[in-house]
């Protein structure tokens, strides 16, 4: 009976530690409180001729990141072939190629229709014809699931969520 009560009392123990030991995505403290009041300002964005990026950049890849129609989840949103012909990338705009990972702007611009092809993911992408990006923040919240998904080195393409 003594051996039943201990393992119960560690068992219980073991609970309230790790229900305090709770995060969100990506396990940072916070996470789960940061996506919520992103979920609240994304509801709450103007509707209007605009859409939100969010810069994905890999070392291996050639697609710029992920873009959603303003108001919209980032379940909607789309991973582009950004077409720069009218308007370079902010980082390359900045000769800093991927200095702005995880970055999220306020774009202008249009999809194009057409798809273009990612060598290294073997992969089409809508095209996106960049006018204009303005930094929204540097420090987002999360909008991936995965543990190290804005690693620049990892070869991982997930969906936001």
């Amino acid at each position: 009976m003594h051996k039943l009560r201990h393992t119960i009392f560690a068992s219980s123990i073991a609970a309230i530690m790790l229900a305090g030991c709770q995060t969100g995505a990506g396990g940072k403290p916070g996470t789960s409180t940061a996506r919520a009041a992103m979920n609240e300002a994304i509801a709450k964005e103007p509707p209007g001729a605009y859409f939100v990026g969010r810069r994905y950049y890999k070392k291996e890849y050639k697609f710029w990141g992920f873009i959603r129609t303003s108001s919209q989840p980032w379940s909607t949103a789309q991973l582009v072939m950004l077409n720069e012909n009218t308007k370079l990338a902010p980082d390359r705009e900045k000769a800093n190629l991927g200095s702005d990972n995880n970055h999220e702007y306020k774009i202008t611009g249009e999809f194009t229709g057409d798809t273009v092809y990612e060598p290294a993911s073997n992969r089409f992408f809508p095209e996106f014809r960049l006018r204009s990006a303005e930094l929204i923040s540097e420090t987002p919240a999360p909008i991936y699931r995965e543990a190290g998904a804005t690693d620049p080195s990892r070869r991982i393409i997930p969906k936001p969520y």
